[in-house]
């Protein structure tokens, strides 16, 4: 019998299940904070994470997911420049008023707001990358381009 997720793990699956895709949020004993912590978690490579990111636009004070390759760092001035206003690393509490989840657990969706995504376009290269699923021990893997369908992102070089 399979182990309850926590709340926030579940708030993931539940999004996952409603838009009809068939991936499990699994938790797991080990920190996936970080890219390297969860590829480490997972056995995979730190480039097949999903680091989801938020930023804040300076003007509009809008909130902005990156969902980055776990390898790349997000070029701020490009992503900025696409834009069209300069863009700040959000704070925790921004984080966790945007999305409904803290820093380290940030997942690709079921978020408190809609966000404007950018997806990482190196992500679009591996068969399956894993996803962070609401808690800092939660993950999901599943398709690219299912990733990009799901996020309603837009794919563009992130690094």
């Amino acid at each position: 019998m399979p182990e309850e997720l926590s709340a926030s793990a579940q708030k993931v699956q539940n999004a996952l299940t409603e838009l009809g895709y068939a991936y499990r949020v699994q938790e797991l004993p080990h920190s996936t904070r970080t890219a390297v912590e969860a590829a480490q978690a997972i056995g995979c490579q730190v480039a097949q994470i999903v680091k989801s990111l938020v930023f804040r636009s300076k003007h509009s004070n809008q909130a902005i997911l990156v969902v980055a390759s776990g390898s790349n760092r997000v070029n701020e001035k490009q992503l900025a420049a696409s834009l069209g206003e300069p863009i700040e690393r959000a704070t925790p509490e921004f984080v966790r008023e945007q999305t409904g989840f803290a820093i380290g657990g940030v997942p690709p969706l079921a978020h408190a707001n809609r966000l404007r995504t950018f997806v990482d376009e190196d992500l679009l290269q591996y068969s399956q990358v894993w996803a962070a699923a609401g808690t800092p021990f939660a993950i999901f893997g599943l398709e690219p381009a299912e990733l990009v369908k799901m996020t309603g992102g837009e794919v563009t070089a992130i690094k």
